[in-house]
């Protein structure tokens, strides 16, 4: 019987001599067991299918990629529909360079605008047009569908406990923002 190739987990702990000689030659690997990686693994995987299949749906329908949707939900929530450039990506979590990249191609299409900062002429917000606002309902109608479709059913009742945790994972992964870092009042920690 021909024997099954080694995953690449056990060809890099045979490598090292096991879990504990690998651990010794770099940094102490917690202990995760193989029920634990294959919730991680699930999590990515479905993750990544969602995201994949959603896109596809928006695309069928004509409407733009899935990654503007998340730009024009995070200024449609903000105060007065705009945010500074560097607090957009923060939030839709991107570099700030792609997310400029994406600002052009989203403003081209009419859906935001680049306004002068009030108080810093220097600054510029990113603000979410009527047009935008009208994307964004078209847009979630498709989006909310595969929601419907494909996660809801796989949750059952069980919808607020997978919110709390993936919120607390999010927040135990969270870098502080500049803001955050320099206090409210400005001076660091102040």
């Amino acid at each position: 019987m021909p024997m099954k190739p080694a995953s690449p987990l056990e060809t890099l702990l045979t490598a090292y001599g096991g879990q504990d000689e690998m651990a010794t030659k770099t940094q102490a690997a917690p202990k995760i067991d193989g029920e634990q990686a294959a919730a991680w693994r699930a999590f990515l995987r479905a993750h990544a299918l969602m995201l994949r299949r959603i896109g596809e749906d928006l695309d069928e329908a004509g409407l733009p990629p899935f990654a503007w949707y998340d730009v024009l939900l995070v200024l449609h929530e903000a105060p007065e529909h705009h945010l500074q450039p560097s607090e957009l990506a923060d939030e839709v979590v991107l570099s700030r360079s792609g997310l400029s990249r994406m600002i052009d191609r989203i403003e081209e299409a009419g859906l935001v605008e680049r306004r002068a900062c009030p108080g810093d002429r220097r600054a510029v917000n990113v603000a979410l047009t009527e047009q935008g606002e009208k994307m964004l309902d078209e847009m979630w109608c498709v989006y909310a569908r595969g929601i419907s479709d494909h996660f809801l059913p796989a949750l059952g009742e069980e919808a607020c406990t997978v919110r709390q945790a993936m919120e607390s994972v999010a927040e135990s992964v969270r870098r502080p923002s500049a803001d955050e870092v320099a206090g409210s009042d400005g001076s660091p920690g102040g």
